[in-house]
């Protein structure tokens, strides 16, 4: 059943309101597969990396340090091998890839059981727009912010265009900021309140999410407000 939220101006007024598609925001939410897919996400942006050298990497050591017998000590191969400081690691971590296969299917499923618990919760949010005028204004946009929700950690749903609000929000802490093309199930599960512009929402709803599933939402970094417009389909 197609749920309506209130389309708020910047100082809380109401300004009609927006149909909250059921097919995405009310459906019923599968907790493991969205525990799978967020760990999948995590472990995706691991950079794997990590590195030791063995005996046979470690610079030097080629040289049997002392006769084999004859010393009263312990017989040795070279001053290289684990036992010694300076010596190689024993099953130390090598550079490796930790992705995981997710189905583009199991991300979009994922994400719209995460929408659907926000949306029942009443955590989902619509603003007209964040910031007035033709000059970013961070302390404009977070009053309008804190009118809307008093939620500490914010998700907030950008266009592309929105170039004001992206500099606007882009430098306060607990205010984590999104294009619609980016709406992953991490950073819906991990943000209290999301808060969606108009245009942000009217983007998401019209890309492929609502397709039989066969979107995917996009793991990745904040997108930057001055590249160049890329539309993209919605839950990649």
């Amino acid at each position: 059943m197609s749920a309506n939220v209130e389309i708020k101006t910047p100082d809380g007024k109401a300004d009609g309101s927006i149909e909250l598609p059921a097919d995405v925001f009310d459906v019923q939410a599968n907790v493991s597969l969205m525990h799978q897919v967020v760990v999948a996400q995590q472990a995706a942006a691991r950079q794997g990396t990590h590195d030791t050298k063995t005996r046979g990497e470690v610079r030097g050591g080629g040289r049997k340090p002392y006769r084999q017998k004859g010393t009263g000590r312990a017989r040795q191969g070279s001053v290289r091998a684990p036992q010694f400081v300076g010596g190689g690691v024993v099953h130390g971590p090598t550079p490796r890839d930790y992705t995981q296969r997710t189905p583009k299917k199991m991300k979009a499923a994922a994400l719209r059981g995460a929408l659907s618990d926000r949306a029942r919760e009443g955590q989902i949010h619509v603003v007209t727009s964040l910031v007035d005028g033709e000059k970013p204004s961070t302390k404009f946009a977070r009053q309008a912010l804190r009118t809307i929700t008093e939620a500490r950690r914010v998700l907030v749903v950008l266009d592309r265009d929105d170039v004001l609000a992206w500099q606007s929000l882009r430098n306060l802490p607990d205010v984590h900021l999104i294009a619609p093309d980016q709406l992953n199930t991490y950073d819906v599960l991990v943000n209290d309140d999301l808060v969606f512009t108009k245009a942000a929402m009217e983007r998401f709803l019209s890309g492929s999410v609502r397709r039989a599933g066969k979107a995917s939402a996009r793991s990745g970094e904040i997108a930057d407000a001055t590249e160049s417009n890329s539309d993209g389909e919605a839950g990649k």
